[in-house]
């Protein structure tokens, strides 16, 4: 039975080939997968821990805790405390660290690196041991700065160049007097680092006298746990922790191995979701090469082979495909993993130098997939053959679904379908995040339910295509017969094609939506005609208000400032504002009370006057971070969105109780209007700095909606691939009926129906089970787009579903144009055949 079973395989080459593909590809993206995870991750792990070379234990300040009406405040790391900890004992040196954002203009005037990549610290002495020089010489004073060498040799900086660069707002330009080289993970990955004198770094940074962090070095022989235990002797506990170097290396290892499982666990599922359309085609496969072997295999039942052998002999096969699949997919995976890093550096993510790294454990999931997915996939074809009685087998009384199995297969299907609708429906009146699992449940059991369903969708929708299919005479009347003569072979056809077109429409319908709630959002939130914030969204120096409203055409502006506060023994964060302009920035829907902000009235959007029972007229008293308190009363009571919400304070009231005041943006009004004349000459005013953003109302809304857009086309990306490989299931599909009808094609040939007859009974039976898929798929796919949206608009009051009926239709066309191009082989083959050879074909 071994034996036969391998001659199986070699006999039906070319029938296996487009199955070995089919599994191929999903392995190749699960190992793919791996690999690009396993390589990134090693790769910013071992960077990331050359960068605590030098430092053996790391001095930081404490938090305490926020309690009762009090505001947790941050100890300062002082130059005593840098002092105290360079003299304990098995101490060498103590370097005291100060770092922040710092942005990078590239000779066009653009950033260079990526937003939060973007970063600048100091340089400790003469000779800091963190940062070897290249060339050039430590900095002295406000007008010098270091640069790494990456960005040197992007930006083509050299050393007595002049750099245009901004921490918090305004525009500095300073010599550049030296280049180093860093192990920093941030500046491997394509980000930016300058390097400051320590005076300069803590002024730029608000740090005067103060450093972020004390980087201690033990002396030769002493280890970081007894220079740790040294340095918690000698420093107060309440005021610092200490960390040894090799904790930070463990901790930032263990943060980035938990970054890369999401974006792993991402695109695991989209190679599952491959995986579970081939899975139909191996099944497909094998249950016709079981169909066209039947005489075969009940001659073997009658010569002796158990029920037990019939079905291993098929398994075999199935194994013997499976690991031929398993193997190419491994190779062509780890081809995908280098490739899609080598991705990553033409989108300015570079990835730190380090080789392609291929686990064990990434071989055995290959192999496992590959092989586990084919066998399972095999079972119930090779266990259906077995149980076929040898006489009927051999009499061709076989193969037809008696009533019974019928009736339980679309019972099982409804009782599926039902309680995925009703799951989902139920989900929709849940709050967005209780919601998610339940709608997650619903969807996987409706689309089970489809797909058991799916045979006998196919008459009905079939038969609605028969007006159309007249059109082609003789040909149109037996390509709609043939679609609908197997129907569980048309279905497992057609699912393939509905479930990638399902995900797809389903993503589409939710974009859409959520690009028209989000303008709608800055439309009806904001007056202003622009925002002022940083690149990467870091504070603003309050000089950026002060430059603004120094312009002729600026009319009014209002910084928005975040403090931490007490209230009722919480933490509340208040948002300070100009008060006498934010009604003119605003047009936020007031449910309560009046607009009003200034002296010691506020507003509260609805959420956070609903969590502490307020309403317009009552009081509250806030206990601001430096200690103080004050009774503010609430003027009104308004809706808050994405964009505007949280107590709105006057900062005549709250800067007095800041240490350092800083802005998250700034809302401009002008007395042109938005413009891009307008646009330029605030630029300009705040010089051209790369690092500060000027939106208008269009320009936040895209910048919002970018995640969504970029997440579509990533799934479109993805996607690809299971459509790809439902491409291949139509044309085995078509590729295998051929041969099973030989005879008949042969018959229709001698009766005078011409080749080009041939090939479009052939392409149309393609074209309408690919339309029938489609049409499924994009039905599912608005439904669940529907759904999500009723989650979404829980929590985004300006939510609206949008049906893309354009893309909608490509979708339908393109659904079309894998039915064309995957009958192209097929119909070539049938019109091929000898037609006296067909009909005496069995």
């Amino acid at each position: 039975m071994f034996r036969t079973a391998l001659r199986n395989v070699l006999a039906h080459k070319a029938r296996l080939l487009m199955t070995v593909l089919a599994v191929m590809l999903g392995v190749a993206f699960v190992s793919g997968t791996l690999v690009f995870t396993n390589t990134i991750s090693e790769a910013y792990q071992k960077s990331s821990a050359k960068g605590f070379d030098q430092v053996d234990v790391a001095v930081e300040p404490e938090t305490q805790e926020d309690k009762g009406d009090t505001v947790g405040k941050t100890a300062e790391l002082t130059q005593a405390l840098l002092d105290e900890s360079a003299k304990v004992p098995g101490a060498a040196s103590a370097v005291g660290v100060v770092n922040g954002f710092t942005a990078i203009a590239g000779k066009d005037g653009k950033l260079i690196g990526g937003g939060f990549q973007s970063q600048g610290g100091n340089y400790w002495g003469t000779k800091d041991a963190r940062y070897p020089l290249v060339s050039g010489h430590a900095p002295k004073g406000a007008g010098e700065v270091l640069i790494d060498s990456r960005t040197a040799e992007r930006a083509g900086y050299e050393v007595g160049d002049t750099v245009r660069l901004s921490v918090d707002g305004p525009v500095l330009d300073p010599k550049i007097v030296g280049i180093f080289t860093t192990d920093d993970g941030n500046v491997a990955a394509g980000g930016s680092l300058a390097l400051f004198d320590t005076a300069t770094a803590q002024k730029l940074f608000g740090k005067t006298g103060t450093y972020d962090e004390i980087a201690v070095k033990a002396k030769a022989g002493v280890t970081q746990a007894a220079l740790q235990a040294e340095l918690d002797k000698a420093l107060p506990k309440d005021a610092v922790e200490t960390t040894t170097g090799q904790e930070l290396a463990d901790s930032q290892a263990e943060m980035i191995s938990s970054q890369m499982s999401g974006l792993k666990q991402s695109l695991l599922v989209f190679a599952g979701i491959s995986l579970f359309v081939g899975t139909f085609i191996i099944a497909n496969t094998f249950t016709m090469l079981v169909a066209q072997r039947t005489k075969e295999l009940a001659l073997l039942r009658a010569v002796g082979a158990s029920r037990r052998q019939v079905t291993r002999s098929v398994l075999v096969e199935a194994f013997v495909v499976g690991t031929v699949a398993a193997v190419t997919g491994l190779a062509a995976g780890v081809g995908i993993g280098a490739g899609l890093r080598a991705l990553m550096g033409t989108f300015d993510a570079a990835v730190p130098d380090g080789p392609l790294i291929i686990t064990p454990g990434t071989v055995a999931a290959a192999l496992a997939v590959g092989i586990v997915i084919t066998m399972l996939a095999a079972w119930l074809p090779g266990r259906r053959a077995a149980k076929i009685p040898p006489v009927a087998a051999m009499s061709s009384l076989h193969a037809q679904a008696t009533t019974k199995s019928l009736v339980l297969r679309n019972t099982l299907g409804a009782l599926f379908s039902g309680a995925g609708i009703a799951v989902i429906l139920a989900a929709t009146t849940m709050s967005g995040s209780d919601g998610q699992a339940p709608m997650g449940l619903g969807a996987v059991l409706l689309i089970i339910g489809v797909f058991i369903l799916t045979p006998l969708l196919s008459r009905p929708l079939i038969a609605a295509a028969a007006p159309v299919l007249r059109v082609f005479g003789v040909s149109g009347k037996l390509a709609r017969q043939n679609s609908v003569r197997n129907p569980r072979r048309t279905a497992a056809t057609a699912s393939a094609l509905m479930i990638g077109l399902t995900l797809i429409t389903g993503m589409t319908v939710m974009a859409g939506s959520l690009q028209k709630s989000i303008d709608k959002m800055a439309a009806s939130a904001i007056k202003a005609d622009y925002v002022v914030s940083m690149a990467n969204f870091n504070e603003l120096s309050p000089d950026v208000e002060k430059k603004l409203k120094q312009l002729d055409d600026v009319t009014a502006t209002s910084p928005l400032r975040n403090a931490p506060s007490r209230i009722d023994g919480e933490t509340e964060y208040l948002t300070g504002v100009t008060g006498g302009a934010i009604g003119e920035l605003t047009e936020l829907k007031v449910d309560e009370g009046s607009f009003k902000v200034g002296g010691a009235q506020v507003v509260v959007d609805a959420d956070t006057a609903k969590l502490h029972d307020w309403k317009a007229g009552s009081s509250f008293t806030v206990h601001y971070e430096d200690g103080e308190k004050q009774k503010l009363t609430v003027a009104g009571v308004y809706e808050g969105n994405e964009m505007v919400q949280g107590i709105l304070v006057d900062n005549t009231a709250l800067s007095p109780h800041q240490t350092d005041p800083a802005d998250m943006q700034v809302m401009v009004k002008t007395s042109d209007g938005a413009s891009g004349a307008t646009k330029d000459r605030i630029e300009k005013a705040l010089g051209s700095n790369p690092a500060i953003k000027v939106q208008d109302k269009k320009d936040l809304s895209n910048e919002i909606a970018q995640m969504f857009t970029l997440m579509l086309n990533m799934v479109y990306g993805l996607l690809a691939m299971a459509v790809l490989v439902a491409v291949l299931g139509v044309i085995n599909t078509l590729a295998m009926s051929v041969f099973e009808r030989s005879q008949e094609i042969g018959m229709l040939r001698a009766i005078g129906l011409d080749r080009k007859g041939i090939k479009r009974m052939v392409r149309l039976e393609s074209l309408v089970i690919s339309l029938f898929g489609g049409v499924l798929g994009i039905g599912l796919g608005v439904f669940f787009g529907w759904a999500a949206g009723e989650l979404i608009g829980t929590s985004m009051a300006t939510y609206e579903l949008v049906l893309p009926w354009a893309r909608m239709a490509v979708f339908l066309l393109l659904a079309a144009t894998v039915g064309v191009l995957a009958a192209l082989w097929p119909a070539r083959r049938a019109a091929r055949l000898n037609m006296l050879a067909a009909i005496k074909s069995e």
